[in-house]
């Protein structure tokens, strides 16, 4: 009954023995018998785990992913409104680089977003004037990560753009859709003089509030 379906394996779970007849019958349909030490639970996920990834939706996106306070985030706009140092900033101040210029988005489970660097890019952070930073070489290992799951888009507009496009005290909470799923998205301004690493941060510290059910603009309201 187990080989009537043609499965592309076999796996042995909770350091157990095959038995004979199974391997016997297993080696006649020529399908891999494979023993794990794991608990056929830990098995189950992380097989689940592997197919997920291997058959997820994917895209790419233009902007610099970091992980700020834990929590994964896409900092995008045009070009020449200065990702790039803002991130340089954000690192400097304890957070880390995941991808720089090109990120590789894949829907992962059916409410989570992963997010990874190409290959060719990794730990690399292009700094106008500065040209190609190796983050991992110049900061240490804690300033960069392989993958975060994305919880918040972080927009940069020029101030020209605001009157227009942003509200002062939006009552609803801006979203951007990558790959079928809404993400939390806040749109900041950039002008002279405006700390951007700090309203950044700020960002995700009210972002998480929000996800903790705490709206502070809602309740000023």
């Amino acid at each position: 009954d187990l080989l009537a379906g043609k499965p592309p394996a076999l796996i042995v779970a909770d350091d157990q023995k095959a038995p004979s007849v199974l391997r016997r019958f297993a080696r006649q349909a020529g399908i891999p018998l494979l023993a794990s030490s794991l608990s056929a639970a830990r098995v189950i996920d992380s097989v689940r785990s592997a197919l997920a990834r291997a058959t997820a939706e994917r895209t790419s996106m233009h902007g610099v992913f970091m992980d700020v306070l834990g929590m994964g985030i896409l900092i995008s706009g045009e070009s020449g409104l200065g990702k790039s140092e803002l991130a340089l900033e954000l690192i400097s101040r304890g957070h880390g680089l995941v991808a720089d210029d090109v990120v590789e988005f894949a829907r992962i489970s059916p409410n989570a977003i992963e997010g990874r660097c190409p290959e060719i890019l990794l730990n690399l952070l292009e700094v106008r004037g500065l040209g190609l930073l190796d983050i991992k070489t110049i900061f240490g290992e804690t300033a960069v990560r392989r993958k975060m799951r994305l919880k918040l888009i972080v927009h940069l507009i020029r101030r020209s753009q605001i009157d227009g496009d942003v509200e002062r005290l939006p009552l609803e909470a801006m979203t951007q859709e990558v790959l079928g799923l809404p993400v939390r998205k806040v749109i900041i301004p950039v002008a002279a003089g405006r700390n951007l690493a700090v309203l950044t941060e700020g960002a995700v510290r009210s972002t998480v509030l929000q996800l903790r059910g705490i709206d502070t603009t809602a309740d000023f309201i």
